[in-house]
């Protein structure tokens, strides 16, 4: 039986680009644009030409191969022919294979947001999607804030949409401009709207204002919507967009959208959903979401003992799809909560082996118990998890030692008299009975001790050169005046590799410069130093 085609549409570097915090460059587009032509989307929208500078220079070359280049903008102004809109001029001379239109859809805002007539828009809508047909190119109208319009005025939002498909637009696109309308409305709407347009022509844009983007896509999709759009990792203004790293894998791996529907991307690709992911977060510089589904670390991730026994049995008793299929892999985590199998299951994952019944595993267990009952925390820290282990098993070599260290913080006039905090710290190490002594200056107590403490390790400073610190989070883990500090370090290296240390104390500096110390025993460890 032949499936139907959906069609995914990407606009990552343009309403994505709203969110907050993000500035993309235009190194960032290209590099964006690149990873999801690769990936298999049928459409990657760039951005505003003329908008600013950055998006007119994006667009002066494409910068996809397989995927259709769209480029973003509005109908023609009130009382201005097309051929004659200064704004559809830029959109012309962009290189690009689409050209989106945006318009209102709403009677309300036509009156309110143009300050036109409604007959004014549709012409409009219709004289706009007709000069681009005329050029050769494919026109697409965002029908923005559809669904409210629908539901104000049901009469003119469809007339809207009927005008653009009258006019030659490839795609009619729903827009829940913001983001309140639920799966059920969304489905019953776009099934009237197919009564008039054909849902061959028709697409859905979900904003995620109730966290029902994702849903709200698939339900245009089983109502007759044959085009989605979305964004990687669900970027966008306030709460985002349909986030296409949802959806995609589930177009592909639930039954009910797999046998049905056929999209761009293949199985093969797939596979590397999780890894342009994180990639896509690496050039924002964010972290990871752990917790997002398919691509997080902790997608796959069991905690309980007595469901890790399970996982471990049948994966299939905790797992929806396998983690091999999206790129990502299974964890069983170490905690409080965990059991022997959860043990043995980290162990194997990073390649101790150690039989079953072995004693030292139970010992490795009450360990664990006891410490986060101490408040750390491994399930977050996997290489002092690893550490712990194979100190157990008399598997770590004594690398260095530390015979004291100094932090000073003081508040003083700088050169330019100006008062300033300075942070400083004095390290002294011992390796292979050869005494080093480091100081250095940071920008607090923990960056002066992690600087001082990396500055000369002697026959091992070449392993640890590449080292950098990603990310230092801090929790108070009991309160009142004998409050317990954890630390939890993230380091990687050139190689792309990231490790997660904890320390705990009531000093937040002894806390931190245990998962300092824990971060680079790991990376001699791992560079068989």
């Amino acid at each position: 039986m032949s499936r139907e085609r959906l069609y995914l549409f990407d606009t990552t570097l343009r309403d994505g680009a709203q969110t907050t915090g993000v500035d993309f460059s235009i190194d960032d587009k290209r590099n964006i644009a690149g990873l999801l032509d690769e990936l298999g989307i049928d459409y990657v929208e760039g951005g505003y030409p003329g908008a600013n500078p950055l998006d007119t220079e994006f667009f002066k070359k494409k910068p996809v191969k397989r995927a259709h280049f769209a480029a973003f903008g509005m109908t023609k102004r009130a009382g201005r022919s097309a051929s004659n809109d200064p704004g559809i001029a830029g959109l012309m001379e962009a290189d690009a294979d689409v050209i989106t239109f945006v318009a209102k859809t709403w009677d309300y805002h036509v009156h309110v947001a143009l300050g036109c007539t409604l007959e004014e828009n549709l012409d409009g809508i219709a004289d706009s999607i007709k000069y681009v047909r005329q050029h050769g190119r494919e026109a697409i109208l965002d029908c923005e804030h559809f669904f409210d319009g629908y539901k104000a005025n049901p009469d003119y939002a469809l007339q809207c949409a009927r005008t653009a498909h009258e006019a030659g637009a490839r795609w009619i696109v729903l827009c829940d401009t913001n983001g309140g309308s639920l799966p059920h409305e969304i489905e019953a709407i776009v099934t009237e709207v197919a009564k008039h347009v054909p849902g061959s022509h028709l697409g859905i844009h979900a904003h995620n204002d109730t966290e029902n983007a994702v849903a709200n896509s698939l339900a245009a999709v089983r109502a007759g919507a044959r085009h989605i759009q979305g964004t990687l990792n669900g970027l966008g203004e306030r709460c985002g967009n349909a986030n296409l790293t949802s959806l995609i894998p589930t177009l592909l791996l639930k039954k009910d959208y797999a046998e049905k529907f056929e999209i761009g991307v293949g199985a093969d690709k797939l596979a590397s959903i999780t890894k342009i992911s994180h990639t896509l977060d690496e050039l924002l510089n964010r972290a990871p979401n752990r917790h997002a589904p398919y691509v997080g670390a902790s997608a796959f991730a069991t905690k309980a003992g007595i469901h890790a026994s399970a996982v471990l049995k049948d994966p299939r008793t905790y797992e929806h799809v396998t983690p091999d299929s999206v790129g990502n892999q299974r964890r069983v985590l170490v905690s409080d909560q965990a059991g022997k199998s959860n043990i043995l299951a980290e162990l194997e994952r990073i390649g101790v082996k150690v039989a079953k019944d072995d004693p030292r595993v139970t010992r490795v267990l009450e360990e664990v118990k006891e410490k986060e009952a101490l408040g750390y925390a491994y399930e977050g820290a996997d290489a002092s998890f690893e550490l712990l282990a194979r100190r157990m098993l008399g598997e770590v070599p004594n690398y260095f030692s530390v015979e004291r260290f100094r932090v000073n913080v003081e508040r003083r006039h700088n050169a330019a008299g100006e008062l300033a905090t300075v942070s400083e710290a004095i390290v002294k190490v011992v390796v292979d009975g050869e005494e080093f002594i480091s100081a250095a200056e940071g920008n607090g107590p923990v960056n002066a001790l992690d600087l001082a403490l990396r500055k000369d390790l002697g026959k091992y400073q070449r392993f640890i050169s590449d080292l950098e610190l990603l990310d230092y989070r801090v929790r108070v883990f009991q309160g009142g005046t004998d409050a317990v500090t954890r630390v939890l370090i993230e380091f990687g290296d050139k190689d792309g590799a990231r490790w997660s240390t904890v320390g705990v104390s009531a000093n937040i500096i002894d806390a931190s410069f245990q998962a300092l110390t824990d971060a680079i025993v790991y990376k001699l460890m791992k560079a068989q130093a």
